[in-house]
C-alpha cells in the first residue's frame, strides 16, 4: 500500500489550510491537492482549493490563494478561529474526565406560561406558577 504525504499549513497558530498528495487518482492527473481557508473566522466563500502536478506547483498555488485571503483578514478573524479551537479543546477534556457540558446537565429550571423562569425543586418558587401551568395544559389538551 502506498503511503501518502500531506501537511497542515499554519499562519502563527491558526491552521489556514493544507497541501497533500492525492490518493486514488490516475497517474495522468494532478497528484497534489491544496486547500486554503479556515472556519470559523474567514468569511464564507473566501476559501480556495485546487491541484498541482507536483508539490511545488500545489504550494505555489496555495501561496497565491493565501496572499489573496491574507489581504482581507483581520486579527478578529484569526481570534474567532482560536476561540473555537480552545473551546473544542476544553470540551474534549471535559468529556475525557467524564464530565458533561452545562447544556447536557439536567436542570430543574422551568419556564412558566406567564414568562417567568423558576426552579421546580424550590416549592416557594414553583407553587405560585401551578395555576398558570394547569391552565396552559388544559388549553393545549394535555392531561396529566
Amino acid at each position: 500500500m502506498e503511503e501518502r504525504t500531506g501537511w497542515h499549513v499554519y499562519y502563527a497558530d491558526v491552521c489556514i489550510g493544507w497541501i497533500a498528495a492525492r490518493a486514488g487518482v490516475p497517474r495522468e492527473s494532478d497528484q497534489w491537492a491544496w486547500y486554503c481557508g479556515f472556519y470559523p473566522g474567514a468569511a464564507q466563500h473566501t476559501e480556495r482549493d485546487g491541484t498541482g502536478v507536483d508539490f511545488e506547483q500545489a504550494r505555489a498555488r496555495f501561496e497565491g490563494a493565501w496572499g489573496n485571503l491574507a489581504e482581507i483578514l483581520t486579527e478578529a478573524n484569526l481570534q474567532e478561529w482560536r476561540d473555537q479551537r480552545d473551546w473544542t479543546e476544553r470540551k474534549y477534556a471535559m468529556w475525557a474526565r467524564g464530565e458533561k457540558l452545562p447544556s447536557q446537565r439536567p436542570s430543574s429550571l422551568m419556564r412558566c406560561p406567564c414568562g417567568a423562569t423558576f426552579d421546580s425543586q424550590q416549592p416557594d418558587e414553583s407553587y405560585s406558577h401551578r395555576q398558570h401551568i394547569y391552565a396552559a395544559q388544559k388549553r393545549d389538551g394535555i392531561s396529566r
